[in-house]
């Protein structure tokens, strides 16, 4: 029997949303790209998770240390760190899950067209090694830009022939993530209370907050409401800045893709009512792919949840949105299907 015990406030906070079991089934995890800034701190967290049976850690470079380093760490899972192209299909091989954080950051002197041709292209080959060694496997992608690189995968999955729409997930959970946190510290209620649906996309303004529905309600006037809005969009250059182009939100980043990768394991598991919001394939709006609340079962996605009531304000930033999600998806998929 495995027992999680929880001496920090961070392990506490895993037990209350039920990380621990005592008999859960066996579970491969691999975490692409683990040996960056993001793929670090969340290959610690997927050890903490006593979900994952097995877990493996897989980059260009640096990975097996990252993966004795981890491996230290005594909890359920066992831990191997595979290096370079050859050995990824070993990384793989029997996977549940793949979460894919790969990719570089934003250098000096870089246009975001190169960061997108290198990361599009970073993703590309990832997602063709995944259909060929676990085609079945969830795909949690985290990879930059989000609105692009999973119709990327999704291209890249229907040329294998093993596109299933129920399991390719855009993880946009720090959004979430950054609007449960600015709104509890407006409504001064208690974080671990709130909850707060974030839909649309995963970049600047196609970040939608739904703060209308947000719990517990707090009433707030417009213009904090807007605030709000304006921060959770901006979410990631606040971090950039405050680290002084010298990084970017990798931390909470690694939090937020754990989150969400556990709640892909719960649904596996048969945990009932596990709900998170996520981009994925959608006929919420005439988009292809839009995040919203997304119910995860044990084929991946159960049920994509619709928008529910909008505010006024809502609906505007809804249709403002529209335009620059599908500007992005279809630079995916054009990307994608160039030889």
């Amino acid at each position: 029997m495995f027992r999680y015990v929880a001496r920090s406030a961070a392990g506490k906070h895993l037990l209350r949303r039920g990380y621990a079991t005592e008999s859960a089934p066996d579970r491969k995890v691999a975490v692409l790209g683990a040996a960056g800034g993001i793929g670090q701190p969340l290959a610690l967290l997927m050890k903490l998770n006593p979900l994952v049976s097995r877990l493996a850690l897989y980059d260009i470079a640096n990975t097996p240390g990252v993966a004795a380093d981890v491996s230290h760490v005594n909890t359920r899972s066992e831990v191997t760190g595979y290096v370079g192209e050859d050995q990824l299909g070993q990384a793989l091989e029997g996977c549940d899950v793949v979460i894919i954080p790969a990719g570089v950051p934003r250098k000096p002197g870089m246009t975001r067209d190169d960061l997108f041709n290198i990361n599009a292209g970073i993703v590309k080959g990832l997602c063709a090694a995944i259909a060929k060694y676990c085609p079945n496997a969830l795909v949690n992608m985290i990879s930059n830009p989000v609105n692009s690189t999973v119709p990327i995968a999704a291209e890249v999955f229907k040329k294998a022939g093993t596109y299933d729409e129920k399991k390719l997930f855009g993880v946009t959970t720090l959004d979430v993530v950054r609007a449960k946190t600015f709104y509890a510290g407006k409504a001064k209620v208690n974080v671990a209370d709130v909850n707060v649906p974030v839909v649309g996309g995963h970049a600047g303004i196609t970040i939608l907050p739904l703060f209308s529905q947000a719990t517990p309600k707090a009433n707030l006037p417009e213009d904090d409401i807007k605030a709000l809005t304006k921060r959770t969009q901006d979410g990631g250059t606040e971090v950039v800045e405050a680290k002084a182009g010298k990084g970017s939100a990798t931390l909470s980043m690694a939090y937020a893709g754990a989150i969400f990768a556990d709640a892909c394991l719960k649904g596996l598991n048969g945990v009932p009512n596990v709900v998170e919001c996520s981009f994925v394939q959608s006929t919420v709006t005439e988009l292809p792919f839009f995040a919203s609340k997304v119910r995860l079962g044990k084929n991946g996605v159960e049920e994509v949840l619709g928008l529910g009531p909008l505010s006024d304000y809502e609906k505007e930033g809804l249709e403002k949105l529209k335009p620059e999600l599908k500007a992005s998806i279809e630079k995916g998929i054009n990307f994608a299907n160039q030889i």
